[in-house]
């Protein structure tokens, strides 16, 4: 786990905000209409959805989504021509302990 690249990552405003609006998906989110039923990435939320909310390019979003990607903040799964994305809580928890202890 690299430590600084995640703090990096959630320094930018608007991958915060992702970040944040991806702990409540139902919330801050419509329905995945692209999401077969049955899919086991629940919580899973498109790029589109995500652009729209942030009111930001979708290929702005797309590498912000990838910087945190890269982070191990969030994760992926590729569901025909959509890719979805969700937080990964353990790579989160991760981090918080990490800073509890360094700091």
């Amino acid at each position: 786990m690299d430590t600084l690249m995640m703090i990096k990552a959630l320094g930018n405003e608007a991958r915060y905000n992702i970040l944040v609006w991806l702990k409540d998906p139902a919330r801050h989110f419509e329905p995945q209409a692209h999401m077969p039923s049955g899919c086991d990435f629940a919580g899973g939320v498109c790029v589109s959805s995500i652009s729209g909310k942030a009111g930001l390019a979708q290929s702005v979003v797309s590498g912000y989504l990838n910087q945190l990607l890269k982070a191990g903040l969030l994760e992926s799964r590729r569901v025909g021509q959509w890719t979805y994305y969700r937080r990964n809580e353990e790579g989160i928890r991760r981090l918080v302990e990490q800073l509890q202890k360094e700091l």
